[in-house]
């Protein structure tokens, strides 16, 4: 078609409808009239064919939108080219709104294939860089080095009995006890548990429990070449590590190395092993025995039979490895069938290094290093390289040693007395107030005379009266529940409010209700030391005397757990205590350490302010200090005017009652003696502003780790809080405050009001009630234990018989009785109630009678609830009674 024929009938080069309006330049679309639009400016020729729909919208695409249409017509009419692409086309080139950030298949498929090649790059070049030192070079020695406070060097511990021995020197049971236990498709697998690692590697994402290696090699390649931290950087290390290791090594060359660098207890390596637990080479290990080291793998803390608490443990595990061997075809069920005694290990043989109290003051260190950071354990501490800086002062832990060693060899001979004398143990700790730092300890014999377990540590040792300041402590900073405040709450006491002490009172609940015995079905009664009838006597004479009545009753009156949390914001670990339900648990049936009851007493002579007990102040590995070794903050535990009131009880205690030993220290102290049932243990927990100590002596047979009776023991009817702890306490004080100056406790402030309990007279006058009318018994002397002085009264001008009243010691025809041995914390234990105790003048009304026999006239009355039994045992009768003594 000519041009001439193209051309609109008007001659201005438009189609005919377009009239030249600026919008038809911007459309891709046909006219109404049918014609195809175009730019102003652009004749359309033979040469220049009309663009057909999908050009017209693909050229819009390249212009970009909002961009003016005409200019790209325009330029694509004069034969112009689209811009070029970049190499990386994204955002994408033509595409509009979120398509232009849509990558395309190319640029993922490039994504991934450069994603891929660097990954297996990665991959290659740590598997070529990884190198496997010879196995010599991986358990090279080092000894950890402790220092005492000072910064002077305590003691060096490190390996030295490691010894590098070849496969065919390890005996085959061991090995096929470790492969049955550990990874019994060993001999077989590619070294990588993939299950097990993305297992591991999950849990430690999400924050959960971390695991171990799953395989042999694994498990190699983490004791020779990486540290024991769980983390998943670790993980990813061991991963290719193992991969290089199963590549190069032989599985019989993978498992002497396993064998020869794992942790088992009592040293790395399976022939440190066999020598320290059966006195063997590693060859000659039979069945019986390579199944109870194979087991030690799993965690030597938990499963070393020589450990006290897991024998029952070990023996299981050692049980299950036999029947594993028999089911893997490690072992055949007649080897099997030998194994019917588990094989006992010999005791260790120290180091001489560790010699003294050097292996407790150890052991205290490493236990506090493992517990503030996770990612040292014993295995890592094993491998040595640590600098550890303790609180210790050296000073402190010789003057210690020394008052125990003096006193016990004052006190006891063996050779006299082999049933009483013999296994008498000590356990003693010395704390700094307001600052918690372990000063020094005393945690036995030594290892030297097979002596491993930590006394000042140990946990089962109950504490007798020493926990009735906690209980007074709750009652005054939270109160009893028998009187409530203008607001409501119960009402916090002060400690010249009255309770009942008589002999084998009854024993309410805070309804009035009476506890029940669930032996006898009767009233429950509680027992003192001693029978005496004192009647009503406030809480700083009960304390001073240690009657164990006022406080049980107190306990239930403030309630049990209440008694339980303020202990624990003391500085009592909770799993130390027994049920706090139980009627006997104010009389100290918990077993405290005395690292712990130190530091709560601490809390008191620090005016409430507790800080946990501590005893490194740095870790150091390789030149770098480690996290985590800040001093512990303070923490107010109790207000000021509670601790301050409390310890006030107590110098009266240390002063004028069962603790009076002390008063040959010289200097304000404060205390309280403890005695439990049967007399099995005895304490004194004392302290002054600058130091606070706590002093345990019981008896135990090291073959049945059983408890026994210190009666008997120093050729004393029974031992008490204040007769031999108390001593060591002031021998041991006077050497470590020799350099200190004398200071005095803080006044206290007023605290509290008088609550008297359920039934109290409203003054302190005698009355005619049989609880008032019995005299106070008298006691066989002990020799060297205090004499009870008549306590004071303040609340008015008579006296209470056998408490306050003055009077000459009495005849002990009528009224002479002998404490209860054990338990009960009656009057004098601890020292006082084992003296012959005074008898007042003979008032009207209130002279001694013959025999008194145990009321309830007087008990604390109230409304009558249904009772219920508790988990006591003592009878009305006074037979098996749960008892404390100071």
């Amino acid at each position: 078609m000519s041009e001439r024929r193209r051309r609109s009938p008007n001659g201005d080069g438009q189609p005919p409808g377009d009239g030249g309006g600026t919008g038809g330049a911007d459309r891709d679309e046909l006219s109404s009239e049918g014609f195809r639009r175009r730019s102003p400016g652009v004749r359309e020729t033979a040469q220049q064919p009309r663009m057909t729909r999908a050009e017209m919208r693909k050229a819009a695409g390249k212009r970009g939108a909002g961009a003016p249409a005409a200019p790209a017509a325009a330029a694509a009419g004069r034969g112009g080219k689209p811009g070029k692409k970049r190499f990386i086309d994204y955002p994408r080139f033509g595409k509009q709104g979120f398509r232009r950030w849509l990558p395309s298949w190319r640029l993922w498929l490039s994504t991934f294939l450069i994603v891929f090649a660097a990954c297996v790059g990665t991959v290659f070049f740590i598997y070529q860089s990884t190198t496997i030192p010879p196995l010599k070079d991986l358990v090279k020695e080092q000894n950890n080095i402790y220092y005492w406070a000072d910064g002077t060097e305590m003691t060096r511990k490190g390996e030295t009995n490691r010894q590098i021995v070849e496969l065919a020197d390890i005996s085959p049971n061991l090995q096929n006890a470790v492969i049955a236990a550990e990874n019994e498709s060993f001999r077989t697998d590619s070294g990588i548990d993939p299950k097990g690692m993305m297992r591991a590697v999950y849990n430690m994402a999400r924050g959960g429990q971390t695991q171990g290696a799953s395989t042999i090699t694994q498990q190699y390649v983490k004791n020779a070449y990486l540290t024991q931290e769980q983390t998943l950087t670790r993980k990813v290390k061991e991963f290719f590590i193992t991969l290089k290791v199963n590549q190069d090594m032989e599985k019989e060359d993978i498992l002497k190395g396993y064998l020869n660098t794992s942790w088992f207890g009592r040293g790395t390596g399976a022939q440190a092993a066999a020598q320290a637990y059966y006195g063997v080479n590693a060859k000659d290990l039979d069945l019986c025995q390579s199944a109870m080291l194979a087991g030690l793998l799993k965690g030597a803390a938990l499963y070393d039979p020589s450990i006290k608490g897991n024998h029952e443990r070990a023996e299981a595990r050692w049980k299950w490895i036999l029947d594993r061997m028999v089911e893997t075809k490690n072992a055949t069920p007649e080897e099997r069938a030998k194994c019917t005694t588990f094989p006992d290990p010999i005791k260790p043989v120290p180091s001489t290094n560790m010699n003294g109290q050097i292996s407790y003051l150890v052991d205290v260190a490493n236990r506090y290093v493992t517990a503030k950071d996770p990612k040292i354990d014993q295995q890592a501490l094993a491998k040595g390289g640590y600098k550890i800086y303790t609180t210790f002062e050296k000073d402190k832990v010789d003057a210690l040693k020394k008052a125990v060693d003096d006193v016990r060899n004052e006190t006891l001979n063996p050779q006299k007395r082999p049933d009483n004398d013999n296994w008498v143990q000590f356990g003693a700790a010395s704390i700094r107030p307001g600052d918690g730092a372990i000063v020094a300890i005393y945690g036995g014999d030594g290892v030297e005379n097979q002596h491993f377990d930590n006394n000042a540590d140990a946990q089962g040792v109950q504490v007798g009266s020493t926990f009735k300041p906690f209980v007074l402590a709750a009652a005054m900073q939270v109160g009893v529940q028998t009187s409530t405040d203008d607001k409501g709450k119960p009402k916090r006491i002060n400690a010249d409010s009255r309770y009942l002490s008589d002999d084998m009172s009854e024993i309410r609940r805070p309804d009035g209700s009476l506890i029940m015995d669930d032996t006898t079905g009767k009233p429950y009664r509680q027992k003192n030391e001693d029978k005496g009838k004192r009647g009503y006597v406030s809480l700083r004479q009960a304390m001073q005397w240690s009657y164990n009545v006022p406080f049980v009753q107190l306990n239930q009156d403030v309630g049990g757990q209440v008694v339980a949390d303020t202990a624990e914001k003391m500085g009592v670990r909770k799993e130390s205590f027994v049920d706090t339900k139980t009627t006997t648990f104010p009389l100290g049936t918990s077993g405290i350490s005395p690292i712990r009851m130190a530091d709560a007493y601490a809390t008191l002579a620090a005016s409430g302010k507790q800080a946990d007990p501590y005893s490194v102040t740095k870790v150091e590995l390789n030149g770098v200090d480690r996290p985590g070794f800040k001093k512990p903050e303070l923490k107010q535990a109790l207000e000021p005017a509670v601790a301050d009131n409390v310890t006030d009880v107590l110098v009266n205690v240390a002063k004028n009652g069962t603790g009076s030993k002390s008063n040959a220290l010289g200097r304000p102290v404060a205390g309280k003696t403890g005695t439990t049932d049967q007399n099995k243990s005895a304490w004194w927990v004392g302290y002054t502003p600058q130091l606070a100590t706590s002093v345990a002596m019981w008896r135990e047979d090291p073959a049945k780790h059983e408890r026994l009776s210190l009666n008997g023991t120093g050729g004393k009817d029974s031992v008490h809080g204040g007769d031999t702890p108390t001593d060591v306490f002031t021998r041991y004080m006077k050497a470590a405050l020799a350099n200190e100056k004398k200071l005095d406790f803080p006044n206290p402030q007023p605290v509290g009001s008088q609550v008297d309990s359920s039934g109290a007279p409203s003054t302190a006058t005698p009355s005619t009630s049989p609880s008032a009318t019995e005299t106070a018994p008298t006691q066989a002397p002990d020799p060297g234990a205090p004499q009870q002085p008549q306590p004071t009264t303040t609340q008015g001008p008579a006296c209470v018989p056998g408490v306050d009243c003055p009077g000459t010691v009495p005849t002990p025809s009528a009224t002479k009785t002998h404490p209860t041995p054990g338990g009960g914390g009656g009057n004098g234990g601890g020292g006082g109630g084992s003296t012959t105790a005074p008898s007042p003048t003979c008032l009207l009304g209130l002279c001694p009678s013959p025999q008194p026999t145990p009321s309830s006239t007087g008990s604390p009355t109230g409304p009558t609830g249904k009772p219920t039994k508790p988990t006591t045992s003592p009878s009305a009768t006074g037979a098996g009674g749960a008892q404390a003594a100071p």
